[in-house]
């Protein structure tokens, strides 16, 4: 069974070492890579495969902001990005899943709920908390009640069927699951998914759900 390939980037030590060992015990996961800070990473992810970084945001030389965002440059959007951390305001992590982020989560997740999240963001590109999810919803609300003519433009600018594809995203269908749905190929629902990513300018399935939820398109 090939495993999933993680990275941990986390400048304390204590902290990062116990996670390796907690991950390296799963007979999925396998901890291919560490680094201290976002440049050690960057360096070290040279000639390494990697499929989901567990990403902290507070470190020296380079945060998880600026690596999520040196990471989205590239076209190939891999690998998946997880976010650990500490902090828990809306606005931050709104920020990190509009950047690029695939999943958000807070250090004292129980490491079941981690590995649940590493699988989901590896198979289907996108994991969010019940914690993020109602940031997600209390945000879209104020957003709603602040609503100018942008949202309208927004919305009208996709299709009847590109909304009906971007619910079912937003609801964690898969492309196969959606095209069965919808009565479709797979090919024609990843031709809406990339049409409607270019019409919102986001960059993964993580930040497409997050603009829709923030700007109430769905």
């Amino acid at each position: 069974m090939n495993k999933i390939k993680i990275a941990v980037v986390d400048d304390h030590n204590l902290f990062r070492a116990g996670l390796v060992q907690i991950l390296n015990q799963s007979e999925e996961l396998e901890v291919v890579l560490e680094a201290e800070n976002g440049q050690d990473f960057l360096q070290k992810l040279e000639g390494t495969d990697v499929d989901v970084v567990l990403l902290d945001v507070d470190m020296p030389e380079m945060n998880g902001i600026e690596v999520t965002e040196k990471l989205r440059e590239n076209e190939r959007q891999e690998p998946k990005i997880i976010i650990l951390s500490m902090h828990d305001e809306d606005q931050f992590i709104l920020h990190l899943l509009e950047t690029g982020a695939n999943g958000y989560l807070l250090k004292d997740t129980d490491p079941d709920e981690l590995e649940e999240a590493i699988n989901k963001v590896y198979k289907k590109g996108i994991y969010f908390t019940e914690f993020v999810s109602r940031v997600m919803l209390n945000k879209a609300t104020i957003k709603t009640r602040q609503r100018s003519g942008k949202f309208f433009n927004y919305k009208t600018d996709l299709s009847e069927r590109e909304l009906e594809v971007l619910r079912l995203i937003c609801e964690g269908f898969t492309t196969a699951e959606i095209a069965d749905k919808i009565f479709l190929s797979p090919r024609t629902v990843d031709g809406h998914r990339t049409r409607i990513m270019e019409k919102l300018g986001v960059h993964n399935t993580a930040s497409l759900v997050a603009f829709a939820i923030k700007n109430s398109l769905i």
